[in-house]
């Protein structure tokens, strides 16, 4: 055997640091909240064209929607996140497709 340590039995390493990798995250769970943002918004806008809420649900609704808004603004500002930024490989039309085939949403939204 050589003096070489076995490279098989090191630890794997980042070559990023801490900060990197905290950002990286804040971005990723960032863009995660917006595609649930999405889904929300669609959702409530859904239930409202449906005629199932009434006024003031509907503007309890679209004050919730703003706040969430707000929030999620003041993240991507926190971490450094442009909406460019949030770019993910995945189709959100694709996504709302399956939300709308899935029998659960039909049972939620029975009154």
């Amino acid at each position: 055997m050589s003096g070489h340590p076995d490279r098989r039995n090191a630890p794997l390493r980042l070559g990023a640091d801490a900060e990197d990798v905290g950002r990286g995250l804040g971005q990723l769970v960032v863009a995660v909240l917006e595609i649930v943002r999405e889904l929300l918004e669609r959702r409530a806008l859904r239930r409202v064209d449906s005629g199932d809420l009434d006024e003031t649900q509907i503007e309890r609704l679209g004050r919730a929607l703003q706040e969430l808004e707000e929030k999620l603004a003041e993240l991507r500002e926190v971490f450094g996140v442009e909406p460019e930024d949030l770019r993910l490989p995945a189709n959100l039309g694709e996504l709302l497709a399956d939300e709308r085939a899935d029998p659960r949403w039909k049972e939620e939204a029975t009154p």
